[in-house]
């Protein structure tokens, strides 16, 4: 009997790779995609074909579906540096948006069962927290902007064209496999390759915002196993941790893991949203209790992972395309 087949992309990240993990677990036939932008070939799990390739491409998307027969495609490979889109827009909506209708193209031309997306709560924008799956997006930057056009059109095929999708909002994920070399994004790996350097830890403001940090073992079962959970047809799902905490707080919990004090160097404040954290009420009701990964637990194990790695030389993975308005740290 012919296995599921599925694609994860992004399958050489961080989430996707850990995605891919559990749909092996699942007995799942799968075919990982990266273009290594951003992924490393250690990611990608064992028993996981990995085909690497741009999906801004057309040509290449082309072939990877005429190559395999996909089932269901989790897609998952994005650049997700909200702050940063403002500056590399074109960037932005080429591999976030134009990447995605490439693929939901496909999809509907070879009858997929089912697409899996991983939009972000920065589609709901400011003032909105605690967020539900019925607030209204109001997305404040392109990488939300392009998330909620991704989303829209996947409600626009399937009224269309009958493609079953399940869409996730996670937020401010981390763990293991997290990429700490990206100056631009994910806070936790930033501050942790900042104390592995002996520097302070970089904080934008106040460093009173509010986010709920969410360990990828409350996140990745989840997205896997969205197209055999029959209420998770065609919804949406905040998914990850209920507690928020402020950047302040974050760094303290760093900074203990690592048994060091914490040393905290203020920048100007950026424009972002302030709080930033969902309820979780549907996905527990729809998919069963998660991990429920405590932060000081998470935070702990990542930084043994990170420990084993060593720190890691920051690069540059956008070209920056308007620098008006940028912080001035990211200018240097």
């Amino acid at each position: 009997m012919r296995k599921t087949k599925v694609l994860v992309t992004g399958a050489a990240g961080f989430l996707g790779s850990h995605v891919a993990d559990h749909c092996l677990a699942l007995g799942f036939d799968v075919v990982g995609n990266d273009d290594m932008s951003g992924g490393y070939a250690e990611n990608v799990p064992a028993g996981c074909l990995f085909e690497q390739g741009d999906l801004t491409d057309k040509a290449f998307v082309a072939g990877l579906f005429q190559r395999h027969r996909f089932d269901y495609v989790y897609h998952l490979g994005a650049y997700a540096a909200e702050g940063l889109s403002h500056f590399i827009r074109h960037f932005n909506y080429e591999v976030n948006l134009q990447a995605s209708i490439l693929l939901i193209n496909e999809c509907v031309k070879q009858e997929v069962k089912h697409f899996v997306f991983t939009s972000s709560i920065a589609v709901y924008g400011a003032g909105q927290a605690p967020m539900t799956e019925e607030t209204v997006p109001r997305p404040e930057d392109p990488y939300g902007v392009s998330k909620y056009a991704v989303e829209l059109d996947l409600d626009a095929a399937h009224r269309m064209f009958g493609l079953n999708y399940t869409i996730f909002r996670p937020h401010n994920v981390y763990g293991e496999r997290q990429n700490i070399a990206d100056k631009y994004r994910n806070v936790i790996g930033i501050f942790m390759n900042q104390i592995m350097q002996g520097l302070p830890m970089s904080v934008f403001g106040d460093g009173l915002q509010t986010r709920a940090f969410s360990h990828v073992d409350d996140v990745a079962p989840l997205i896997a196993r969205a197209p055999i959970v029959a209420e998770a047809k065609n919804e949406i799902f905040n998914v990850g941790a209920d507690k928020p905490y402020t950047i302040l707080e974050l760094a303290s919990e760093v900074a203990a893991a690592f048994g060091v004090k914490v040393e905290i160097k203020h920048f100007e404040a950026r424009k972002e949203v302030i709080d930033a954290y969902c309820t979780h009420s549907k996905a527990r009701r729809v998919f069963g209790a998660t991990a429920d990964v405590k932060l000081q637990d998470g935070i702990l194990r990542m930084t043994r992972w990170v420990k084993s790695r060593g720190p890691a030389s920051t690069f540059n993975n956008a070209n920056i395309e308007i620098h008006k308005n940028m912080p001035s740290t990211w200018k240097n």
